[in-house]
């Protein structure tokens, strides 16, 4: 469990932060790791030069000194006095501190230490290394000695074989030790530089890369957050899209039950008003006073007179019937002259005044919007006219932005929309119209009046 919620927290932090953290500790290893292996070689190499430019020098100042050391097993006298005078003066008497002169059995056959001469000794690697033919140096700058020297004093310790002259083969090894103040401040200096170029170099390196990766995180920062907002807007998309749909399917269902309510109203209306009218008019033809000759002809007449006024009346509510479900020509009209036309048919067909304002309308809609707006208007203006008696019906149109706002309103009591009996589209099938085509519906009701609103985009309707 601990380790899920450090992998998680790790993966929480950007890319940069990884990055800093996991190179940053990269960088400091591979650093201490490049530095100590190239300092190592600096200090091997510096310390070999020297060595050989020290053993070099040693050679030359002791080698005439020295006799056939292939034959020689002791030393004189007078070869040790000139060895001690040789490396108690001038230059090598000031940089030696001690001088040993080996045989291949571990006899010292020289020593600046008198105490250590003709003694056999085992011989250390470092010896038999030069005995092989190899120089051996060694620098060391702490370790205590059993000599004179300070604890702190540097030492370069040098085994240099002695070579036979004209056979080249290794008769002795000379061993000194060589106070290196200058040697230690020179390979302190390399050392210093050559951690200063190792760090700079890995700093150098780290921070391109550094820039790099932050410049890559960044971008890759921004692309998600983007791709965040893009996945966002596509969510509240596909929200929207599915509270459409529902809707959608609310509106053809409600279309539907419209539809088959809409057919029953015209059936009953046809059954109740013109069906009636005509089969009162059918039994009059069937009357005796219509179908005996005998009868009086003013009795005749007046039955004659009955089915015409039978027949004249339901031609009328017919014609009344048909103005309520036939259109006019709107395809080509504009909005002020849809206004105008729905309202003079409800003022000749209710004989009651309906106020009209057109502000600013829009230049170009739908039909569907047009038919919408038409149909709207003429149920709000039936309802007005039934629920108030048409006291103070108006009709107002007006543009906020790119919505058109189209009220109806009147100066009645007020009605209770769930109690109305639908005789025309009714209120539920306008809001499902309106709201198909992407617009808004509401009902205002008080006791000062009613007002019904619709707002439509016409954005909206010029794509329709």
């Amino acid at each position: 469990m601990r380790a899920n919620q450090l992998i998680k927290n790790w993966n929480a932090r950007s890319l940069a932060t990884q990055f800093l953290l996991i190179g940053g500790l990269v960088a400091v290893s591979a650093m201490v790791l490049v530095g100590a292996f190239v300092s190592r070689l600096i200090e091997e190499a510096v310390t070999r030069n020297s060595a050989a430019t020290t053993a070099l020098y040693v050679d030359s100042v002791i080698a005439p000194l020295l006799p056939d050391m292939q034959r020689t097993q002791v030393l004189d006298g007078a070869v040790a006095r000139a060895l001690d005078e040789t490396l108690g003066q001038g230059a090598l008497g000031d940089r030696l501190l001690s001088f040993r002169l080996w045989r291949a059995d571990g006899t010292v056959l020289y020593s600046s230490d008198d105490a250590q001469i003709g003694k056999r000794l085992e011989l250390s690697d470092e010896l038999r290394t030069a005995f092989s033919g190899t120089m051996v140096a060694l620098f060391d700058q702490s370790a205590v000695q059993p000599d004179r020297r300070p604890a702190d004093m540097p030492i370069l310790e040098i085994y240099n074989p002695v070579l036979q002259p004209w056979s080249g083969e290794v008769v002795a090894v000379s061993e000194f030790h060589e106070v290196s103040y200058d040697f230690q401040h020179g390979l302190q200096q390399a050392r210093f530089y050559t951690w200063l170029a190792v760090a700079a170099f890995t700093l150098a390196f780290f921070v391109v890369l550094s820039a790099i990766v932050l410049r890559g995180s960044r971008t890759i920062e921004s692309q998600r957050h983007a791709l965040k907002e893009r996945i966002a807007e596509l969510s509240t998309l596909l929200e929207q899209n599915e509270g459409l749909r529902v809707r959608l399917q609310r509106a053809s269902q409600r279309t539907t039950a419209l539809n088959e309510s809409h057919l029953r109203r015209i059936g009953a209306d046809l059954h109740d008003g013109p069906a009636q009218l005509l089969a009162f008019a059918s039994l009059r033809l069937d009357s005796d006073a219509f179908t005996n000759p005998k009868s009086v002809r003013a009795a005749r007449e007046r039955v004659i007179g009955e089915i015409k006024e039978s027949l004249d009346e339901a031609m009328q509510e017919i014609r009344t019937i048909c103005s309520g479900l036939v259109l006019p020509q709107i395809e080509t009209a504009t909005l002020p002259e849809i206004l105008n036309r729905v309202v003079h048919a409800h003022q000749q067909r209710t004989g009651t005044m309906v106020e009209l304002s057109i502000v600013d309308p829009p230049a170009d809609i739908s039909l569907s919007a047009k038919i919408c707006i038409y149909r709207f208007v003429q149920e709000a203006l039936n309802n007005a006219y039934r629920h108030a008696g048409g006291a103070g019906q108006r009709v107002s149109q007006s543009v906020t932005g790119d919505c058109v706002t189209i009220e109806v309103g009147d100066n009645g009591p007020g009605f209770d929309p769930d109690r109305v009996e639908p005789t025309g589209l009714g209120l539920e099938g306008l809001r499902e119209r309106i709201e198909s085509l992407g617009g808004t519906f509401e009902i205002m009701i008080s006791a000062s009046g009613t007002i019904v609103r619709m707002t439509i985009s016409t954005q909206e309707t010029k794509a329709a």
